[in-house]
């Protein structure tokens, strides 16, 4: 019993010892990390509220957008900036609010609500999607640099017909007609026959005299 006792003791000893040396780290380090466990909970939690809430957010907008109503757009507009802006949907509501409230002739409004797309992100193609709405408004305001540059931006491919067709837009603001026509033949040919904006390229070739489905346009 003496050497289980003396065995015990020198254990209890050498944990005391190793306690002594490391004790305040150990309990530092466990502090921290439940610390940051916390932490992480905490801003998943607020991460979801903010996504659940931008949601109900963008479901106003929505409606909002479908009825027409300007004022109630601009209200639910200002609500998801001021209560949910760093959340996609707020960048999503900014496409949504800028094309209802151009739709209204409320041209600096909409450029301030593509701009906030931009500024959260401008490397996908939601910020495509702003630029090639940018570009538009700029061409409506006569100015064709800023339209320019706007539409040498890299974009995805699924956009690149939009883009031809603002490019018609601007060779045909710049009196380049057959740089126009060029472009929204390739706007034309890009677009599935499916898509409605498609008939509104034909028209703007048909004003410029050409058909896209003659035989002699076919690529």
């Amino acid at each position: 019993m003496a050497a289980y006792d003396l065995e015990e003791q020198e254990q209890l000893a050498q944990l005391k010892a190793f306690w002594a040396r490391w004790g305040n780290l150990i309990t530092w380090t466990l502090t921290l990390v439940l610390a940051a466990y916390a932490a992480w909970q905490g801003w998943q939690y607020w991460q979801q509220r903010q996504a659940q809430q931008a949601a109900v957010l963008l479901d106003e907008l929505e409606q909002a957008v479908r009825v027409g109503q300007v004022e109630r757009v601009q209200q639910a507009w200002a609500d998801l900036q001021a209560r949910a802006a760093r959340t996609e949907q707020a960048r999503l509501g900014a496409l949504l609010a800028a094309r209802a409230l151009a739709e209204a002739g409320q041209a600096e409004p909409a450029r301030a609500a593509l701009q906030f797309v931009l500024q959260r992100r401008d490397d996908d193609e939601l910020a495509a999607l702003a630029r090639l709405r940018l570009a538009g408004l700029a061409l409506d305001a006569g100015q064709l640099d800023e339209a320019q540059r706007l539409l040498q931006a890299p974009l995805p491919a699924a956009l690149q017909p939009w883009r031809d067709d603002r490019l018609g837009d601007l060779r045909q603001r710049q009196g380049q007609l057959q740089a126009a026509q060029e472009a929204y033949l390739q706007a034309w040919r890009g677009m599935a026959p499916e898509v409605a904006y498609r008939s509104l390229v034909e028209a703007k070739l048909n004003a410029l005299g050409v058909d896209p489905a003659a035989p002699g346009q076919q690529p």
